[in-house]
């Protein structure tokens, strides 16, 4: 095995093909060589309030998206962040080694609290704290990440790192980004300057992972094109081409350059006639699986915890040994 390697996606919404394709897709591929932890932080989902009821029916949702879409969970470690302890736990810990203005910097929380920053939870606050500690309780080696969350990464290196200064040891492994490939940043179907999200309101801005063929077929016929003639990537020019070239080119497994090549004379119509029937082509089999999944929640359950067993085996220790760094009695 070439390291340890640590990601987590939250329960919170339909898992879309912006995370297969910047995220997932890499991390069944990521299996082979690194000794892969995967991990439903449903622990950051409660930053925002969650219907109790709905947020069970996520995580199992969330799990079936990731097995379906080939995370193996006997070669992998799969399970949901509040059935390990050592994550909240080494929190409080890393939290008091985590200066206030570092937080402060944190963009995302200003984008998420939005105008409403005196009434956010504190949670929202220091949930990078969290994301700190969900890597550093296993000492993962690397963390793969998109471009929006280098700077959570970041602050896990420096936490590590504050950790070890203070208390004269080098315990904790400074965790390295690893961001993979062309489509790291899939942007929405109706605005391509815009990336593609659970929270935005259309549904016709991404194609999650349940939707059927015909679903996916519509919204890529419906997705926002130019009057330009011929498919031509040019990010500041053409986004909405941009962006549907670099998902045929990741879906395909095609080199871009090669893909604007093929459609250099194609117009909107037929590129995008051409990429429905290869979305169908290769999202209809994982939905069809998450359907299978899903039938029996009992076997998810079964999953996340013998992944949840495995994945303690590996924090509690660590943990421990945290505890004692820091000077905790411990029974």
């Amino acid at each position: 095995m070439s390291g340890r390697i640590f990601s987590g996606v939250q329960p919170t919404g339909a898992l879309h093909l912006g995370n297969y394709l910047g995220a997932i897709r890499h991390w069944v591929h990521l299996q082979q060589d690194y000794e892969a932890i995967y991990c439903v932080v449903d622990q950051h989902a409660i930053t925002l309030p969650q219907d109790p009821n709905e947020l069970r029916g996520a995580i199992r949702e969330v799990a079936a998206a990731l097995i379906a879409c080939g995370i193996d969970p006997d070669r992998s470690i799969l399970f949901n962040q509040s059935t390990v302890p050592a994550h909240a736990q080494l929190a409080w810990v890393l939290m008091c080694q985590t200066p206030i203005g570092w937080l402060n910097r944190m963009t995302q929380f200003k984008e998420k609290a939005g105008k409403q920053r005196d009434n956010a939870s504190a949670g929202l606050y220091t949930y990078p704290v969290l994301m700190s500690a969900d890597i550093l309780a296993y000492n993962a080696t690397h963390v793969p990440v998109g471009e929006d969350q280098k700077q959570h990464l970041e602050l896990a290196r420096d936490t590590a790192g504050a950790f070890n200064r203070q208390f004269g040891v080098e315990f904790f492994v400074l965790p390295e980004p690893m961001i993979l490939g062309e489509a790291t940043r899939v942007m929405s179907l109706r605005d391509g300057t815009k990336k593609m999200s659970k929270s935005d309101t259309s549904d016709y801005s991404r194609i999650n992972l349940t939707d059927d063929a015909d679903t996916i077929a519509q919204k890529i016929r419906k997705a926002k094109s130019d009057p330009i003639e011929g498919m031509s990537y040019d990010v500041a020019g053409r986004p909405e081409a941009s962006n549907l070239l670099t998902i045929y080119a990741a879906l395909a497994d095609l080199p871009r350059s090669q893909v604007e090549a093929e459609f250099a004379s194609a117009n909107f119509s037929a590129f995008k006639g051409r990429l429905a029937d290869l979305c169908v082509e290769k999202l209809s089999p994982i939905t069809t699986e998450m359907r299978r999944l899903l039938a029996d929640p009992a076997e998810i359950d079964r999953i996340l915890d013998r992944g949840a067993e495995k994945a303690d085996a590996i924090a509690g220790p660590i943990l421990r040994q945290v505890y004692d760094i820091v000077g905790f009695r411990q029974a």
